[in-house]
């Protein structure tokens, strides 16, 4: 018997849908998702994270910026999941990061829960809206938006 749902998606599949790689793939599993709607995944914050040596020395705390690309990556697991895009020699990129706000740390042992809701898309720009807890807290919330391109032209 199996213990998985049909709406999780374990790491082997997300590295599948994303380009990202160790140390940067912010995604660990994706709990909930309705492609081109919403999505509730998880990173789990570990010591062992690159960035901690850095930031802070004796008082480790994950950077805010990295918290805004996990959600971003979560938002591109729910735009990769759609039937309707085209995604052959593509790339998701980042357009624009609004309105976010921090409101707590998010530091070793925490389990970031990213959830993208409220996603439109106009031609070929997704907006959306991003909340990422821990233990029920949000820790950072905002809007982001981004775009298919050809990787040919990058």
């Amino acid at each position: 018997m199996s213990n998985s749902t049909p709406d999780v998606i374990d790491i082997k599949k997300i590295m599948g849908m994303l380009p990202h790689r160790y140390p940067f793939l912010l995604v660990d599993r994706v709990e909930e998702i309705k492609p081109g709607e919403s999505i509730r995944a998880y990173k789990n914050v570990t010591m062992n994270e690159p960035f901690f040596q850095g930031h802070f020395p004796g008082l480790p705390v994950m950077p805010g910026v990295l918290i805004v690309e996990a959600l971003a990556q979560a938002g591109g697991i729910i735009v990769l999941s759609t039937d309707e895009v085209d995604t052959e020699d593509k790339v998701f990129l980042f357009t624009g990061i609004n309105k976010v706000k921090f409101r707590r740390p998010v530091v070793p042992g925490d389990k970031l829960v990213l959830e993208i809701s409220d996603v439109k898309r106009k031609m070929h720009i997704w907006k959306m809206k991003c909340v990422a807890t821990v233990d029920g807290e949000v820790a950072a919330q905002g809007e982001v938006s981004a775009a298919i391109v050809d990787k040919e032209s990058m």
